[in-house]
C-alpha cells in the first residue's frame, strides 16, 4: 500500500542522512515538499543537509541519532511525530563497513558493522511500525545492496548484514500481512556500486587503497528509486542495471557467478596506493555532508562494464539452458 497522503504532505524519516544516498534521498524528497526527519551521528553534517533541504522547498528536522541505540530510535520516531503530527514513511539507510579478509578484521569492528547495519535497521523498523499503524498505513524502505543477494570478497561483515536486512524485511512483511496490517509496505532497494563517500570512510585492513568496483552510479539514481518506492511500493527493486544483471547471473548459475564475481571484485576494488590500517567511520562519525565520493572517473566505465555484465549474463543463461537440455536428454 502506498503512502496515505501525497509526498508534499508526508513526513519521512531517513537514517544515515548526513551524506551519500541518505542526503540525496533527502534532497529528492525536499524538492517534492516532503517533511524530512534527518538522522545520523554528525549533527553538523545533518544541519548542512537540512539547510539544503529547506532551500529546495522542503521542511527538515535534525535529530542526531545513533542507530545502534534502540531507545534513541524510539525517540527519533516520537520526535518526528511531535514535530510534524504523523509519520508516513521511514528509510533505513545508515551503514558502515570494514574491509579486509574475514579472519583479519578486528572483532570489535565486525560487531559494530553488524550493530549499525543490521540491528540499526531492526531498531528503525520497530520504532516506525507503531507510528505507521497510527497514521493508517505507510511505507518503510530498507536500503540494502545487491550484496543482499550476491557476495563479494573482503566484505564479509557488510555482506552478512545486507543478507540479514533482506531476510528481516521479508519476515516482517509476512507478519504484517498475516496479522491484518497490510496497509504498511516493507520494501528493499538493492543498489549496485554507488558514488558516495562510503569507500573513503570504510574501515580498511587490506593494506591497499579501497576503490568502488565499476560500474559506479550516482547516488541520485538510488534516491529516485526510493522515492518511487514510497509512492508505489514494491517488494524489491534494483538500482542500477549492473545490480539487476549480477543478480540474474547469481540466480541462474550461482557457483559460476560466485567465482566470477570473486575474481572481479578482487581485481577491481583496490587501487595502487598502499594504506595503513584504519577504523574509518565505524566508530567515529564524519562531519562533512557529501553526497558523492568523487569517483567520477569510474562512472565513465558504466556503459562498457554494464555491456560486459550483460554479455556475461546472456552467456550464463545460454549455458544454463544448454545444461538443462542435456539433463533432459539424459533422463529420457
Amino acid at each position: 500500500m502506498p503512502l496515505t497522503r501525497s509526498l508534499a504532505d508526508a513526513t519521512v524519516v531517513i537514517t544515515g542522512a548526513s551524506s551519500g544516498i541518505g542526503a540525496a534521498t533527502a534532497y529528492a524528497l525536499a524538492r517534492r515538499g516532503t517533511a524530512v526527519v534527518l538522522a545520523a551521528r554528525s549533527e553538523a553534517a545533518l544541519r548542512e543537509v537540512a539547510r539544503n533541504c529547506r532551500d529546495l522547498g522542503g521542511r527538515a528536522l535534525v535529530v542526531p541519532t545513533d542507530v545502534t541505540d534502540p531507545a534513541a530510535m524510539e525517540r527519533l520516531a516520537a520526535r518526528a511525530v511531535e514535530e510534524f503530527g504523523r509519520l508516513d514513511g521511514w528509510v533505513n539507510n545508515a551503514a558502515v563497513s570494514a574491509v579486509g579478509l574475514f579472519d583479519e578484521i578486528p572483532v570489535q569492528e565486525f560487531r559494530r558493522v553488524l550493530e549499525v547495519n543490521l540491528l540499526g535497521a531492526a531498531y528503525g523498523t520497530r520504532a516506525a511500525l507503531p507510528h505507521l499503524t497510527a497514521a493508517g498505513g505507510g511505507v518503510l524502505v530498507n536500503n540494502a545492496s545487491v550484496l543482499a543477494e550476491v557476495a563479494m570478497p573482503y566484505q564479509s561483515a557488510y555482506n552478512a548484514t545486507k543478507h540479514g536486512i533482506r531476510g528481516l524485511a521479508d519476515t516482517v512483511r509476512q507478519e504484517l500481512r498475516v496479522t491484518g496490517r497490510g496497509n504498511i509496505s516493507i520494501c528493499t532497494v538493492l543498489p549496485a556500486t554507488i558514488d558516495t563517500p562510503f569507500f573513503r570512510h570504510a574501515a580498511n585492513h587490506s593494506g591497499r587503497e579501497l576503490v568502488p568496483p565499476p560500474p559506479v552510479y550516482p547516488p541520485e539514481m538510488v534516491a529516485q528509486t526510493i522515492v518511487r518506492m514510497l509512492r508505489r511500493p514494491r517488494r524489491e527493486a534494483y538500482a542500477g542495471g549492473a545490480a539487476r544483471l549480477i543478480g540474474l547471473q547469481w540466480r541462474l548459475a550461482p557457483a559460476l557467478a560466485e567465482r566470477t564475481l570473486g575474481w572481479y571484485a578482487h581485481r577491481t576494488q583496490f587501487g595502487p596506493a598502499p594504506r595503513l590500517d584504519t577504523s574509518g567511520n565505524v566508530f567515529d562519525a564524519d562531519a562533512a555532508a557529501r553526497r558523492e565520493g568523487g569517483w567520477h572517473g569510474r562512472r565513465r566505465q558504466l556503459v562498457r562494464m554494464t555491456a560486459a555484465f550483460g554479455l556475461a549474463a546472456a552467456g550464463t543463461a545460454v549455458g544454463t539452458v544448454a545444461a538443462m537440455a542435456r539433463r533432459t536428454r539424459t533422463v529420457r
